[in-house]
């Protein structure tokens, strides 16, 4: 509301006219129509500051679409926010970068937090892709509490997409997985090895799988209730590996229980061995 001129909400619960503005360094809005308690109505006219645009163009970066004039208007480009960027390191950055950093909120203060981090000169297009998916100072100093230190900013934003949090990492730890690797960290979340999936295994005497194994067990379906129906057939500390190739190559509970029927001592290979070769 502070950014107005002359804008006040009405008190009463009738429509009253109104006139006001939202000026900008770009240029100013004027406003004009009527308002009650609830909201409004009415037209706008735009007005671009030559004062702006003369600036802009003695940039040598030529003059302005009037589309993107007001746009950068509307989302408060001015030349105090580009100059503070200069300063930072962002010369000469094209209309379309400065205004997707002012939609985003990759604000100077923000490019400060980030390079006191250690993330300096980043690229612009990696600075608001940090915003867009809330990768934020507060989140960079959580990770490195838990031991991710100078982490790429691309690692970044990957972990921060794929719901790599400090919490995860944390119930890792208490499991045992210490400074499991970032991307694998990612890979685990991508194929959905979650804390529980890991106790589930824990549970059933698995507490020495790493964290790669954990990834392909779960990407070939290797289920803590497909472990426990074999536990209960005579299949214990089934190894991993041929956890993983039961699954691959379709052997299933029902199966096992199809040629146990008839062959109680049948290993895991000839289980295998059999559902490559298509015989029961």
């Amino acid at each position: 509301m502070e950014d107005f001129r002359g804008l006040q909400r009405p008190s009463g619960a009738g429509e009253l006219p109104a006139r006001f503005s939202l000026p900008r360094d770009a240029g100013t809005f004027d406003f004009e129509g009527h308002l009650d308690a609830t909201g409004g109505s009415g037209r706008f006219r735009f007005t671009a500051n030559p004062d702006f645009e003369r600036a802009w163009s003695a940039s040598g970066r030529g003059p302005l679409p009037e589309d993107q004039l007001y746009a950068m208007a509307l989302h408060d480009v001015s030349r105090a926010f580009i100059q503070e960027l200069q300063a930072l390191g962002y010369s000469d950055l094209p209309a379309d970068k400065l205004i997707a950093m002012r939609i985003h909120g990759a604000t100077p203060e923000f490019v400060r937090e980030l390079k006191a981090l250690g993330y300096a000169n980043l690229p612009v297009d990696q600075v608001i892709a940090f915003r867009i998916h809330g990768v934020t100072p507060t989140r960079i100093r959580e990770l490195a509490s838990q031991g991710y230190e100078r982490i790429p900013a691309e690692t970044l934003v990957a972990m921060q997409i794929h719901g790599v949090t400090p919490e995860f990492v944390r119930e890792l730890r208490s499991l045992g997985y210490e400074r499991v690797p970032a991307q694998q960290l990612i890979a685990m979340r991508i194929h959905g090895v979650s804390a529980e999936y890991v106790r589930a295994f824990q549970a059933l005497g698995y507490r020495s799988v790493s964290a790669e194994d954990l990834v392909a067990m779960r990407i070939h379906g290797v289920s803590p209730d497909f472990v426990r129906e074999l536990q209960g057939l005579g299949y214990r500390d089934v190894p991993v590996e041929d956890l993983v190739a039961m699954r691959i190559h379709g052997v299933t509970i029902a199966f096992v229980r199809q040629v146990q029927s008839r062959d109680r001592s049948v290993s895991i290979d000839e289980l295998v061995s059999r559902r490559i070769h298509g015989r029961s």
